[in-house]
């Protein structure tokens, strides 16, 4: 295949900046920014994590979970379960407050990624997720 390179650095851009323009746009009524989504979506689903924990499972870097955790738990949406020994290590559990808006993420993620991947099947699907594991 001729092109390699552009195409799938096209392809991968693209699907990025979707991510993030869908980020923006739905997080918007919560008054919550992209970076904020995967905090309180994992939050949701594991009920308990540490930040580093959440920096593993986004694959974000530790200074942006940082800075995610810190506005949800001074909005309302999280707390710290502890306040001793080390910040990063402490368990971090959402609030009733982000426990809705967790469950609303959750079901906008489910309802878009069905969406989005509705011409695959599943076996298309598990060799995407394969090819890009690979790669």
């Amino acid at each position: 295949m001729q092109n390699r390179f552009e195409t799938f650095t096209l392809l991968i851009t693209s699907i990025n900046r979707s991510i993030q323009r869908i980020k923006s746009e739905e997080m918007a009524e919560f008054d919550l920014k992209s970076s904020h989504v995967s905090c309180l979506y994992f939050l949701y689903k594991e009920n308990s994590l540490t930040a580093r924990d959440l920096c593993e499972i986004c694959g974000e870097d530790k200074a942006n979970v940082s800075r995610s955790i810190k506005f949800l738990e001074q909005n309302g949406f999280l707390i710290c379960e502890s306040t001793e020994g080390k910040r990063y290590l402490c368990a971090i559990k959402l609030t009733e407050k982000g426990s809705k808006v967790g469950r609303l993420i959750s079901s906008k993620i489910d309802s878009i990624l069905d969406e989005a991947s509705a011409g695959l099947t599943d076996a298309d699907r598990r060799s995407l997720y394969r090819s890009l594991n690979t790669i």
